[in-house]
């Protein structure tokens, strides 16, 4: 024995330790907590040795790291009551070392071969009942002396012989106190250890199973280790086990003797928090006072692995469930109260506990904002949960919710709080269908600031979104409000952002089915900006929308902010991850632009210079959608065989579903400006042309200037070109437009009809301006009649001007020359008194405020009247 019986049997009272295992008087109960290990918990023990000598882990130390490894997760449940079970084992070895070393002449000797040789196999550890004062737990455990662990030949033999001359060794009730050096030797827990009696012969085995009364030590430095535990400021600690034994073997009394043995955890030695599965989760709406107020309760069932030979039965218990606040230093925020029903631990077997919770109401400390933040802590907790994210709560002890449960149980559990990590759930996948309707467009607005909200394209529609609820949400719940931020993609290239930054008011309703709980939720918003991030794909949807004939289906990835009121109170969920599909319906079946119909109706000249023409009209189409839109402003260039000659521009305007009609679109005829020479000569071209009663078409396309602040948007849209039929010449006293597209001669022409005079041989035309409310003049005219397209009948060469009013008009005599010889005459003359078809030909010189041009005419069928 040593000369020192006080002194520690395994580990080194001089091993470095770590700075946090020493004892502090500072509470740690509400500081954050250690996350769980994954790996099974261990420790192991060393005895002290000289300097010189080289430090071999014991038979013994061997045999607790297995018996530790049996039932290291009592702490989790029952805190330090852990600690006492655990040194009761360790101290039947400890026992039996100071029974050998206690009984022969060479204790120096036999101590060593019995710290080498001894070996204790636990074969199971339960708790057979709870007292008042603590548990009365049973060991059972193998013990024998193995000579072959020993290394020192001489050592094995002296050894061997004394053990065999003593064949048995006895040691009589004893109590054993358990301190911890490096917290103050504050008292852990004692075990009262009955008689016990071993066969310590080589070779001999002796099953050894007897109860022992554990009773838990100091509660506050129990407290304080475990939260320097928990905390992770735990690298190792050292127990000390020390008992007063009485020994003899057989009838001879070997007195008694004063052990004591230490045990070193260190580093991944220390014990975990088990494992854990939540297999059942259920919230549920409850009465929680007789006045009628309901709560919310949550229903849990946890799968806890066990992997250690221990068994007991915990009685029922009370938490308290806390929830992170906006800072780590700040306290944490009481939630819910929850009990435990009586748990059944098996060895080596799976433990189902079921626990229940009830949250009263919410703590204002949970909906309040954070200090620098936009954020509460139900925010932060609720965006790491909906994530996917594992979240952590917080459980301490409570009054337990049976009176028959130990004081001293609630004194340890309520003086430790534990983390517990809480796996995430992702939402992905509840949104179920997701529908635009009763969709209307909105343009920027030209005079908004740039970046705004208006200076973007905006949405107004009414949504309809079907979600999948949760199959663990049991309760009533309505979605009151919404916003969200959106991605928008087309055939999964990124078209655009839709930021739905205010709130906008939301119903919901919950739709019962066979599988599972839906909620069908709908909200008008208004002018929701979408700002177009790529051009390209912007120009594919178009393309699809006016040109393919189908429904283009646009997918939506967004993080939506949801305010639902619930038993508890109105609840704001943020950032809440949704994905679906939009169906947008083609803006033509497939026709292109002509399912528009658009038509020009009247014409007013509001200025001009001497290139240009500032004009009015109004503008009939037909809108084939189901899509109404506002434009604020747009420009366009109009265009004839490919280039420009003006521009239109409307203000203003909202498109309804259905027949459009005086549409006001001002424009401008500039072909010398727009497009230069080669643009003036093709205005040349389409006037002869129109005022001929030719079919003339007009071109219009967007450009980069045509959206102010959105230039990206007019070239996007630039590839598209709309073609109008021009407007057909009319007679304003009968509203004649004749538009017999294989008749043009059916229809009316600038020269309406004519009135030869042979004997003054001159003529007198009627005509049809094409303007309704300008007067414009011809200065110059430059024509031949003919018969038959090709006989001519004369000539007019005449260079003074007249006015071309509005409407119907007749033009000044005009002097005719006559062709004598030719067949045109001879018709005209055999006409006289009667009507002769010709056709006319040639060039006019026009003037119209300061603007002039000449133009070519061809008409053909003019009703022309001959008198003398």
């Amino acid at each position: 024995m040593s000369d020192n019986p006080s002194s520690p049997l395994l580990g080194s009272a001089d091993r470095p330790r770590s700075n946090h295992s020493h004892y502090s008087d500072e509470s740690h109960e509400d500081t954050p907590l250690l996350s769980r290990s994954d790996h099974a918990p261990r420790y192991d023990g060393v005895e002290d040795q000289d300097e010189d000598e080289e430090i071999i882990p014991s038979p013994a130390a061997t045999s607790l790291r297995s018996l530790q490894n049996g039932h290291g997760s009592t702490m989790s449940t029952k805190g330090g009551r852990r600690w006492p079970t655990a040194v009761a084992i360790g101290v039947l070895g400890l026992l039996v070392l100071g029974i050998i070393a206690g009984a022969f002449f060479a204790p120096a000797v036999v101590e060593e071969y019995t710290k080498e040789a001894l070996v204790i196999e636990p074969t199971n550890l339960s708790i057979d009942s709870f007292t008042s004062n603590g548990v009365k737990a049973r060991v059972q455990a193998s013990f024998r002396m193995d000579a072959s662990r020993v290394k020192n030949k001489h050592v094995r033999n002296i050894g061997r012989f004394g053990t065999w001359i003593a064949r048995a060794v006895e040691s009589q009730e004893s109590k054993v106190e358990v301190s911890l050096p490096e917290y103050g030797n504050i008292l852990v827990g004692t075990a009262a250890v009955p008689r016990v009696i071993v066969d310590i012969r080589n070779g001999h085995t002796t099953a050894v199973d007897f109860l022992t009364d554990l009773e838990p030590g100091d509660m506050e430095g129990i407290r304080q280790v475990a939260n320097d535990w928990l905390e992770g400021r735990l690298d190792q600690i050292r127990v000390v086990g020390k008992a007063d034994v009485g020994l003899k073997s057989g009838l001879i009394p070997l007195g008694t003797q004063s052990i004591s043995k230490s045990l070193v955890f260190e580093g991944n030695d220390l014990p975990a928090i088990p494992e854990y599965n939540i297999t059942r989760l259920n919230f549920r709406e409850v009465p929680i006072d007789t006045s009628g107020r309901r709560g919310m309760a949550a229903d849990v069932s946890l799968s806890v692995v066990n992997s250690y030979p221990i068994k007991l039965t915990i009685p029922p218990l009370g938490f308290n469930i806390l929830v992170p606040n906006c800072n780590d230093n700040d306290p944490y925020i009481r939630l819910a109260d929850a009990t435990t029903a009586p748990v059944d631990v098996e060895p080596y077997s799976d433990a189902v506990v079921d626990v229940g919770g009830i949250v009263r109401e919410l703590p204002q400390d949970l909906l309040q904002t954070c200090p620098h933040s936009k954020s509460s802590p139900l925010d932060l907790l609720l965006g790491d949960y909906i994530r996917g994210n594992d979240t952590t709560i917080f459980v301490q002890g409570s009054n337990p919710p049976d009176s028959d449960t130990p004081d001293w149980i609630m004194k340890i559990i309520s003086s430790i709080t534990v983390p517990v990590p809480f796996p995430g759930h992702t939402f992905e996948g509840l949104i179920r269908n997701f529908s635009l309707t009763d969709t209307h467009f909105t343009l920027p607005d030209p005079w908004a600031e740039p970046g705004s909200d208006e200076s973007n394209p905006q949405i107004s529609a009414n949504i309809v979104v079907i979600a999948g609820l949760p199959k663990e949400m049991n309760f009533g719940i309505n979605v009151t409000a919404v916003n969200a931020t959106a991605d928008v993609f087309y055939k999964g290239e990124k078209l655009g952002e839709l930021n739905l930054k205010k709130w906008q008011s939301a119903e919901s309703e919950r739709i019962e089915s066979d599988n599972e709980a839906q909620l069908r939720i709908t909200s008008r918003i208004e002018d929701v900006p979408l700002n177009i991030t790529d051009d390209d794909v912007f120009t594919d949807v178009l393309s699809a929308l006016m040109f393919g004939g189908k429904t283009v289906m646009l997918r939506m990835e967004a993080l939506v902010d949801v305010t639902l009121s619930t038993v508890l109170g109105e609840l704001v969920i943020k950032e809440m991850p949704a994905e679906g599909v939009v169906p947008v319906k083609p803006i033509s079946p497939g026709g292109g632009f002509s399912n528009l119909k658009p038509r020009i109706g009247e014409l007013k000249v509001l200025s001009t210079s001497k290139t240009s023409i500032n004009l009015q009209a109004h503008v009939n189409f037909t809108n084939p959608t189901e899509y109404t839109a506002h434009i604020p402003f747009v420009n366009i260039h109009i265009l004839n065989n490919g280039s420009i000659i003006g521009d239109a521009t409307v203000q203003n305007v909202d498109v309804k579903q259905g027949n459009n009609t005086n549409i006001l679109v001002q424009a401008t005829w500039d072909p010398t400006t727009f497009g230069g020479e080669e643009g003036a000569k093709i205005g040349r071209e389409l006037l002869s042309q129109y005022i001929s009663g030719f079919n003339t078409t007009l071109t219009f396309q967007t450009h980069e200037g045509s959206i102010p602040n959105q230039p990206a948007l007019g070239k996007a849209l630039s590839k598209f070109l709309i073609e109008i039929p021009a407007p057909k010449l009319s007679d304003p006293s009968t509203g004649d437009d004749r538009d017999d597209d294989d008749d043009r001669d059916s229809k009316p022409h600038f020269i309406n009809s004519a009135v030869f005079h042979l004997f003054s041989s001159t003529a007198v035309f009627t005509l049809l301006s094409p303007l309704q409310y300008s007067t414009f003049y011809i200065e110059n005219v430059n024509a031949t009649a003919f018969y038959n397209h090709t006989e001519p009948v004369g000539y007019i060469d005449y260079d003074l001007p007249f006015k071309v009013p509005p409407g119907t008009s007749q033009s000044p005599k005009l002097p005719v020359d006559w062709s004598m010889d030719s067949i045109g005459y001879e018709k005209l003359k055999k006409a006289l008194g009667g009507e002769l078809k010709l056709d006319a030909s040639g060039t006019v010189v026009v003037r119209l405020g300061q603007w002039r041009e000449e133009v070519w005419y061809v008409g053909s069928g003019i009703g022309a009247s001959v008198t003398l």
